[in-house]
């Protein structure tokens, strides 16, 4: 999203609505073509690890750590003074390719809570966070379940302000 508007436009995505460089925040500001592209790039660079982690090899406990960070990277990229997306994006192109069964039940699970909340954020969220327990279930291995659960605890911290908004949006007004 950073890259992709400051080519556009020059201007910096971090200074406009949200202040993420993730493709909600460019929906918002720019429109959903823009928004399509850096969801499209976001996932592709999460693909792209992950695929090459599993290409190359690597022992079955090092891809969940590699996944983790082409997360961490998004989220907190050196480039752009550690302050990029949300990595929700890049979590699903990752995990696409280490088994796209899991992410086709989350998309199952993000739509039937969307369904229920009418919150997209809450629908992605719950989704991330049943993740590790649909692949403990599907019979992955321990290394797997514990790699999951890391880049959902990545995902549930990069979004805190959003669940503390969440949380103080269903508690209701409350008097001081």
């Amino acid at each position: 999203g950073y890259y992709l508007l400051r080519l556009r436009t020059g201007q910096d995505i971090r200074r406009l609505g949200s202040g993420t460089a993730g493709s909600r925040n460019v929906a918002r500001t720019v429109g959903l073509a823009a928004a399509a592209m850096t969801l499209a790039g976001d996932a592709a660079k999460g693909a792209l690890a992950a695929g090459a982690a599993l290409i190359f090899g690597l022992e079955s406990w090092a891809v969940p750590l590699v996944m983790a960070a082409v997360v961490a990277g998004h989220i907190w990229p050196v480039q752009l003074g550690f302050r990029g997306g949300k990595g929700l994006a890049t979590v699903m192109g990752a995990v696409l390719v280490f088994d796209y069964r899991l992410v086709m039940v989350a998309y199952v699970v993000a739509a039937i809570t969307l369904g229920l909340t009418r919150q997209i954020t809450v629908g992605g969220l719950v989704a991330v966070l049943l993740t590790p327990l649909i692949a403990a279930l599907t019979g992955h291995t321990h290394t797997d379940v514990i790699g999951l659960s890391l880049l959902a605890a990545l995902i549930l911290f990069s979004h805190r302000e959003n669940i503390q908004s969440i949380v103080k949006k269903a508690r209701g007004p409350t008097s001081e």
